[in-house]
């Protein structure tokens, strides 16, 4: 009895403190229900953040949107995403704000956030809970469950180099996956194989080719490049996965390779293979290649050559041959200036029939027949668009526009036009919470589109707290495909967010 009147007079006392401290809207009451959290994390968090600050359900939406009453709501994250990301303390931004010594961990400078700072015991009493995975008070690790059918996301964080997985329901990260070494960094490309087991990543500085378990999310294995390329480097850059998820074409940007890997031994097939032991036929042809899409027997391969207004057409089989393909009617070629096309990335039609081609340098899609090789139509679009993605359902083809400056929206640059690629006509522009967005997901599951900004500029809006790393914090947002609206977070990840592919 005594221990129920005490509990009631701390909540009266706490709703009067933050009635004075916290400007609010109205909300329901508190909870009476279990906050879940082992007693340890709850004599911390529902003490010090909640009761005694503003992260309750009388003024979370004043604080940041992010609610601390129980350890459910806890990884329903805030306004800038996820605030503990489980067995992970160097990627979790809560620890930032209650971080009393910088000599233990990342310290935000807020003074203001707690009225009582954490004891160092209490700070390693939290950073060890979440080392541990951030279990609830039965022992149950958030987002757990269902690892072969959870929906996940995953962004490559390429100034950090790790990989942020996001769960798709509540969209939030829920995992970070530490990759590359000292020899493999600047992620680029990412790709998760047709049945959701595994994804593939590569690095623009690297000697590798890392393998990923999606069902444990962690890399259980990588292919040795350094049997390629000269000291294993070559700006490795996009990955096309074969149909049957057997094999994957790789290209090698500044030392102008192709390269297939053979997904179950993770090796380099040389038979089908564009690198410097392929002297002769070969010979210069490709120059900074970097997108590429295959056919459905993953024998004919076209790349784009970046510079230029070539794409390459390369048939393995016999006889062996290579077609430069001009997408603007004039001669191939890799001269970049003037009006030059400049071909970034390639996205072959869902029926094969022909293939679209981004074009950074004259701001448009060029859509090629993949059987004849000639032009069908050019489609204008937004400054400098980079990468694409598909909704068959929809008949959508997205586009990435990363410098696009017409939007409206202050604070914001880039925009993602959405093509029916039946019609070949753009359906509507979306200008939303973008800064220098690079590359675009689509989430058939859930009906989502995740959209992620590099805000790489000094001149792109302020992270809402700071990265681990060196360099600016970006992020991502989640539009409804139904409705193109925007859910209105800004899902604050770390430095450059470069690419994302969804699991299923």
């Amino acid at each position: 009895m005594k221990n129920t009147l005490l509990l009631i007079t701390l909540i009266l006392f706490s709703a009067i403190i933050c009635a004075t401290s916290c400007v609010h809207k109205p909300q329901l009451t508190v909870s009476a229900t279990s906050t879940d959290y082992p007693d340890s994390i709850a004599n911390i968090l529902v003490k010090k953040c909640t009761n005694a600050g503003c992260h309750n359900q009388a003024s979370y939406q004043n604080a940041g949107e992010l609610l601390l009453d129980s350890w459910d709501h806890l990884f329903q994250g805030g306004v800038s995403g996820a605030v503990v990301v489980a067995y992970s303390t160097k990627y979790s931004p809560l620890l930032y704000y209650v971080c009393p010594d910088p000599a233990l961990g990342t310290q935000v400078n807020d003074p203001g956030h707690l009225q009582t700072a954490l004891t160092t015991a209490e700070y390693m009493t939290l950073a060890n809970w979440i080392a541990k995975g951030a279990p609830d008070k039965n022992g149950n690790i958030p987002f757990a469950t269902n690892p072969d059918t959870r929906q996940k996301i995953y962004l490559t964080i390429s100034g950090c180099n790790y990989i942020a997985v996001i769960d798709a329901k509540s969209r939030q990260v829920m995992r970070q996956i530490p990759v590359g070494n000292l020899l493999s960094i600047s992620l680029h490309d990412i790709e998760v194989s047709g049945d959701g087991n595994y994804a593939y990543i590569s690095f623009y500085n690297g000697t590798m080719m890392q393998k990923i378990d999606t069902r444990t999310d962690t890399v259980v294995g990588f292919v040795d490049l350094s049997t390629v390329a000269v000291a294993g480097q070559a700006g490795w850059s996009i990955l096309c996965l074969s149909p049957m998820d057997t094999a994957i074409m790789l290209t090698g940007y500044y030392n102008d390779y192709l390269v297939t890997t053979n997904t179950a031994t993770m090796t380099v097939n040389q038979n089908l293979s564009m690198d410097d032991r392929n002297t002769g036929f070969f010979t210069n042809i490709l120059t900074n290649p970097h997108g590429v899409t295959a056919n459905p027997t993953f024998d004919t391969f076209f790349v784009t050559l970046q510079y230029g207004n070539t794409v390459a057409k390369i048939h393995f089989g016999q006889p062996l041959w290579i077609k430069n393909i001009s997408i603007n009617g004039s001669p191939p070629g890799t001269d970049s200036t003037g009006t030059s096309p400049n071909p970034h990335q390639v996205e072959m039609a869902p029926d094969n029939s022909e293939y679209f081609v981004t074009c950074q340098n004259s701001n448009e899609v060029r859509v090629m027949d993949a059987h004849s090789d000639t032009l069908i139509k050019v489609i204008p679009v937004g400054t400098k668009p980079q990468e694409m993605a598909v909704s068959i359902p929809r008949h959508y083809l997205f586009v990435v526009c990363m410098e696009d400056a017409a939007t409206t929206r202050a604070g914001a640059r880039g925009s993602v036009y959405v093509i029916d690629y039946t019609k070949l006509q753009v359906v509507t522009i979306l200008y939303g919470d973008f800064y220098q967005p690079h590359d675009i997901a689509v989430d058939e599951q859930d009906t989502l589109l995740y959209i992620c900004s590099t805000n790489a500029d000094a001149t792109g809006p302020a992270p809402h707290h700071v990265p681990v790393c060196a360099g600016r914090a970006g992020w991502y947002t989640v539009y409804n495909l139904n409705t193109w609206q925007m859910d209105n977070k800004r899902y604050q990840v770390d430095v450059f967010p470069y690419a994302i592919a969804p699991r299923f």
